[in-house]
């Protein structure tokens, strides 16, 4: 499906009234001219961790950044209202972008409240099974959908959503940051769907245990993002692999085994 070993995830700028930052929509264009020249994909979060930020469709207008076909990953949750839904999927639709990740996303007070029975939800909370679901009906063929999976969730729940969120339309699966090979990245591939692995790329522990929701602390102090990439690539040679929080001032070329492939 995916034809790019690397998907850089990119944020957008943070949204701040009406007005778009001039410097903060140049270093983005920047950033995204750096992933498109060299040959990478792209995945652009949707108001992580709950911060309002502008979306990957107002910095394509706003840049007039080309659209990259079948690099762009652009992530929707449920935070925004019907009438909010659907505009973005009929722009997403409009500028060619072909794959959507779908979760049910970090609240907040800044942002909106899908209303689950505004997409066919019958529970109180719209989660991001009813949201696949909706995409792939109400936007039937416009969209390739896909799942996100949390490996540290207790089993069996998170395999049994997950084949919920693949029965509602989800045609590849991106987990969470990965440490080395996983029994439960490992039982991912029965359902012959593509899989891409997260990297995380930082040193920073705390804010990766934050990142995944664990408890239990999966990583020490000494853990080496460079050593961990090679080790995924060994145990999982046929994944692209998600890049979070890698940096920009480095030379990737030094740290991306794969990036000339």
């Amino acid at each position: 499906m995916f034809d790019c070993n690397y998907f850089v995830e990119l944020l957008t700028p943070k949204r701040s009234g009406s007005e778009i930052d001039r410097t903060a929509a140049n270093r983005f264009a920047e950033r995204y001219f750096r992933i498109s020249d060299l040959g990478l994909g792209l995945s652009v979060p949707d108001n992580p961790m709950g911060q309002p930020r502008l979306s990957i469709l107002e910095m394509i207008d706003y840049c007039n950044l080309p659209v990259l076909p079948g690099r762009i990953v652009m992530n929707l949750n449920t935070f925004h209202t019907k009438d909010e839904l659907d505009k973005i999927l009929n722009i997403a639709a409009k500028r060619g972008i072909d794959y959507l990740l779908i979760v049910r996303g970090d609240g907040g007070p800044a942002l909106s409240k899908l209303d689950a029975a505004s997409i066919g939800g019958t529970k109180s909370i719209a989660t991001s099974i009813d949201l696949i679901r909706y995409v792939n009906s109400a936007y039937a063929g416009a969209f390739t959908t896909g799942a996100a999976y949390n490996q540290y969730n207790a089993m069996p729940f998170e395999s049994n959503r997950l084949k919920q969120k693949i029965e509602a339309g989800a045609r590849f699966v991106i987990t969470q940051p990965v440490i080395g090979q996983d029994a439960n990245i490992d039982d991912l591939f029965r359902h012959d769907i593509p899989v891409v692995v997260e990297a995380w790329m930082s040193k920073n522990i705390e804010l990766f245990l934050k990142s995944v929701r664990s408890r239990k602390r999966i990583v020490t102090s000494d853990f080496n993002p460079l050593e961990n990439l090679q080790a995924l690539h060994a145990a999982y040679p046929q994944c692209s692999i998600y890049l979070s929080m890698l940096g920009f001032r480095q030379s990737w070329q030094s740290v991306l085994p794969r990036l000339l492939a």
